[in-house]
């Protein structure tokens, strides 16, 4: 698992971006529910690791900011789906219970 992105808003932002090759600011802030101020500091928490890429432009005459995850970022969120997953396992499956009496309703 992945210790940058383990923590739940970054975790919500890199999910949004997983999705998309790149996302508005905006869209990013109000899908993960978050103030402008807190994207912004864990945007640059991902920046910093290499897994998120901000670009800054115009729309006609305002500002935007786009984020977008980098191939690294790609690579990183896969591997951690896939440790979650693991730690999940399938919950469709029944588990190995050592004790199988446990959950019986008539013991």
């Amino acid at each position: 698992m992945d210790e940058v992105i383990h923590a739940p808003v970054r975790f919500s932002i890199v999910a949004t971006l997983a999705a998309a090759e790149k996302a508005e600011f905006a869209f990013v802030r109000d899908t993960v529910e978050v103030s402008d101020s807190v994207l912004s500091r864990q945007a640059a928490t991902l920046e910093k690791a290499g897994y998120v890429a901000v670009t800054k432009g115009y729309v006609g005459k305002r500002p935007r900011t786009w984020l977008s995850l980098t191939p690294y970022g790609r690579e990183v969120f896969t591997a951690h789906c896939r440790a979650l997953r693991a730690i999940a396992g399938d919950p469709d499956q029944p588990r190995n219970d050592p004790d199988p009496t446990r959950n019986d309703p008539d013991r």
